[in-house]
């Protein structure tokens, strides 16, 4: 039985090393600029640039925040050059959506890309589209209403096994 163990083991390890690096190969080739162009498409289609839309001004606050802490006669200074340096940085973001876009066009094909793109475009596409935050917002609420039962439930069986050895905790 040890024996059989031991070799589910090492099964396991081969194909973790074999699937690591099936992945490090396909993520190491570089897209081409087809698929760069489908990824954009479908990253606007799923509204991505919403996801970091306000980054540079956030950056910007933390740093003006951070020096402020350590040069509180500065404040007003800093206040000021805040808004000139989020006005001079405005539209940086843009560097992050093209740095998403390789990353879908190394994970994804070019066909597979546009076949997504193409599915998106459809009434189920745009439903998806349009209901999915919602629907993810409510499977995380659902599941952390039943990690909140479910650990009540772990911490009364704690509770029953240790009073079964005599212990009350």
């Amino acid at each position: 039985m040890k024996r059989f163990a031991n070799l589910l083991v090492a099964g396991g390890v081969v194909l973790g090393l074999a699937l690591a690096s099936a992945t490090a190969n396909a993520q190491s080739a570089t897209p081409t600029p087809a698929a760069v162009a489908a990824a954009k498409e479908l990253l606007e289609l799923k509204k991505a640039a919403g996801m970091y839309a306000s980054i540079v001004p956030n950056i910007v606050q933390r740093t003006k925040d951070v020096l402020v802490q350590s040069n509180l006669n500065y404040q007003k200074d800093l206040n000021e050059v805040a808004i000139k340096v989020a006005k001079d940085l405005a539209g940086s973001e843009k560097a992050v959506g093209e740095e998403m876009a390789k990353i879908y066009a190394t994970d994804f094909t070019e066909k597979e890309l546009k076949d997504l793109v193409a599915f998106y475009k459809t009434p189920l596409g745009a439903k998806l589209l349009e209901r999915e935050p919602h629907t993810i917002q409510s499977s995380l609420a659902a599941m952390n209403k039943w990690a909140q039962s479910f650990s009540e439930t772990v911490n009364g069986k704690f509770r029953a096994e240790m009073r079964a050895r005599g212990k009350q905790i």
